[in-house]
């Protein structure tokens, strides 16, 4: 008998293995420079993202404010005193029962209390406003270059009513003085910003590289600049601005008063990496090559606090709008004619304001509130994302 033994053919290797090979992002990411894992590492905050978006989209409001408004932010009805606010609809029905498509609003109708012999009024359903896109209402002066009077949305009737958020105690249309208020106080932290920057990071980079009496001198100054009690000093500077002055000389110096104390806490944060990174290599090959103080300065060391600049900044934007907002609402910042979120917050501090047209109240506050939360969601993102080797 002949036993027939089966032996495999292929010996046993062991557990499967699988050469190591980095995925094509792993290689893209591998070759990439700093900036684009900056980019990448802020990408995937979806949060932050989605403030700058929202960080944008204000700026786009302001910086086209006379064509997104409906109506001048001065031009006023007193027939309309405290309107609530009108809704907009899509669809209208003809007298035949039939439903077509029709932007409108719907008009007021004006009610006297017998008792208190109060006017108010309520929005009518049966009065229908067309509302349109593109249509021609109150001229203006486009960035001041030229004249123009295309609204994006307004009614087609320039003599009809359209306050999509009700109107103020002079008849004046909300929306449209929130819409040009946001230019001003969007603009106002930029310039203050861009003040603050420029002072915290020439003085910084000066204490933090030459150290000894430069050093001592400028932080003496940061010291005695923190230690003054800010509202109180902002109250007094505000206060000493002539009456007599236009509006655009207050609100330039009023930018200058909120940048004033802004800049300290930069220039305290640049000398800290300045004394980090004077000593490292770069920055002594930098200087066994010929290169000049300021040159190593603005050129070597500078660039490398780039992100970390960038970050601290977008953080200090909101405070430069609070602080506006705050002197405004106090009655000793921005005034009228000037529109800003603080003078239209300022304009609703009453009781009778917040009973009656809170509308006057919510809509500036909410517009402050989601700013600053935008900036500071934005800053935390571009803080983490400074150092994308962290992770």
């Amino acid at each position: 008998m002949t036993v027939h033994t089966f032996i495999d053919e292929e010996p046993d290797t062991g557990p499967s293995t699988t050469p190591l090979k980095p995925s094509k992002a792993t290689s893209d990411m591998g070759d990439a420079n700093q900036w684009t894992l900056i980019w990448y590492k802020f990408s995937r905050n979806k949060l932050a993202v989605v403030s700058g978006f929202v960080i944008l989209f204000f700026c786009f409001i302001g910086l086209f404010a006379e064509v997104l408004a409906p109506s001048a932010p001065d031009v006023s009805r007193p027939q309309f005193t405290n309107a609530p606010p009108q809704s907009l609809g899509l669809f209208v029905t003809d007298a035949d029962g039939s439903s077509r498509f029709q932007l409108h609003v719907t008009g007021y109708t004006m009610e006297v209390d017998p008792a208190s012999l109060r006017r108010s009024y309520v929005v009518d359903p049966e009065q229908i406003v067309p509302v349109g896109l593109f249509v021609q209402g109150a001229p203006y002066k486009m960035w001041g270059l030229f004249d123009a009077n295309i609204h994006l949305l307004g009614p087609t009737d320039p003599g009809e009513t359209m306050y999509l958020l009700g109107t103020d105690r002079l008849g004046r249309d909300l929306l449209s003085r929130l819409i040009h208020g946001t230019r001003i106080s969007m603009s106002i932290g930029l310039v203050g910003v861009s003040i603050s920057l420029v002072l915290g990071v020439v003085l910084g980079s000066l204490s933090g590289f030459y150290g000894g009496v430069v050093d001592t001198l400028i932080q003496r100054v940061i010291e005695v600049i923190s230690s003054m009690p800010t509202i109180p000093l902002w109250l007094g500077l505000a206060a000493a601005i002539p009456l007599t002055w236009s509006p655009l000389m207050v609100y330039f110096i009023i930018t200058l008063i909120v940048s004033l104390f802004g800049w300290t806490g930069l220039a305290r944060e640049v000398r800290g990496r300045f004394f980090a990174l004077r000593g490292e290599d770069f920055v002594t090959a930098a200087k066994l090559d010929g290169s000049s103080e300021r040159r190593v300065i603005f050129r070597h060391i500078l660039p490398s606090l780039t992100s970390h600049i960038l970050a601290v900044v977008t953080l200090a934007l909101p405070t430069m709008i609070v602080a506006e907002t705050a002197l405004s609402f106090l009655g000793i910042g921005l005034k009228a004619p000037i529109v800003s979120w603080g003078v239209l917050l300022q304009e609703a501090q009453n009781v009778r304001t917040i009973a009656n047209a809170s509308w006057q109240l919510v809509w500036p506050a909410a517009a402050v509130v989601v700013t600053v939360l935008a900036y500071n969601f934005l800053g935390d993102g571009l803080r983490d994302a400074a150092d994308p080797y962290e992770s």
